[in-house]
């Protein structure tokens, strides 16, 4: 029995399966899915071989003291930002052994959102060391907390994918 719905455990196989196959190794930077990423690859057998590490950096202090987030960006644009996303993303791929990263911030409520920054709100980035850079704003809406934390963790692990390969989900 899995600890993730079946989805996603098929992600997270077919991820480990192909990394493992090509000798790419992952990191994550989580905040609003406090390690659920790192989770749900870990949950399948062999993931050693892929998974370097996951940083899990919820405070603002944590981003910035690990992953190298700078002060001026959280001011400038908060921890729930495309421009946080961005430096938690560089900071865990060049922290790291991995060949690819990707990070998540967000607001995964119930309480927390603003009619700016609402219950849903999520940033996700994915680096590659080959120079590959992505972002995503997802704005999953107030579907719970623990459905926004999946959708998350869906939408990152499609994410680590197209910024190893350069594909998006659904090409060859």
């Amino acid at each position: 029995m899995s600890l993730f719905p079946g989805d996603i455990e098929e992600q997270a196989r077919k991820i480990v399966v192909d990394f493992t196959a090509r000798g790419l190794m992952v990191a994550t930077a989580e905040s609003c899915t406090g390690g659920l990423i790192a989770g749900a690859l870990t949950e399948i057998s062999g993931s050693s071989a892929v998974v370097d590490r996951g940083f899990v950096t919820y405070t603002n202090e944590a981003k910035v003291d690990m992953l190298g987030v700078t002060q001026a960006t959280l001011l400038a644009y908060g921890a729930v930002s495309k421009e946080t996303a961005l430096q938690m993303v560089h900071g865990a791929l060049f922290r790291s052994r991995a060949s690819v990263a990707v990070a998540v911030t967000g607001i995964a409520g119930p309480s927390g959102g603003t009619s700016e920054k609402p219950v849903g709100l999520v940033h996700l980035a994915a680096q590659s060391r080959s120079g590959t850079i992505l972002h995503r704003e997802m704005r999953y809406g107030d579907i719970s907390r623990t459905e926004i934390r999946l959708a998350t963790v869906r939408t990152a692990l499609e994410m680590l994918v197209e910024a190893a390969f350069g594909m998006k989900k659904g090409q060859a």
